[in-house]
């Protein structure tokens, strides 16, 4: 993942969880998808193939999107905790910002030229 990017989503994050917009951690998140109060999940790139299980075919069922994200390192530090494996984005709004930066990519890193 490019560093802007993984910056960008950092920031994004940081502003969710200092708002209260998303729950973190495999079993958090894992309730709130069975709640319906899911509206985005990001799951760290090196998460466990035994979380991965728990938290996807869930997230398909209830119609969620998934992204990958950084390292469980870097997800955590973004919210503010030592690492996170998976962060469940509640707010509708957040989860659609967070969606467009990371379908855009670097290009929408790129500074626009006036």
């Amino acid at each position: 993942m490019d560093t802007h990017l993984t910056r960008r989503l950092a920031g994004l994050l940081g502003l969710g969880a200092r708002g209260r917009l998303l729950v973190a951690g495999v079993e958090m998140v894992r309730d709130a998808l069975r709640n319906g109060t899911v509206e985005l999940l990001i799951v760290a790139e090196d998460t466990a193939e035994n979380s991965r299980e728990k938290l996807l075919p869930l997230a398909t069922a209830k119609h969620v999107a998934v992204l990958e994200g950084p390292n469980a390192v870097t997800l955590g530090r973004a919210i503010g905790k030592e690492q996170v494996a998976a962060v469940g984005v509640t707010d509708r709004r957040l989860a659609k910002g967070i969606r467009e930066l990371m379908e855009s990519g670097p290009a929408a890193l790129a500074p626009t030229v006036q």
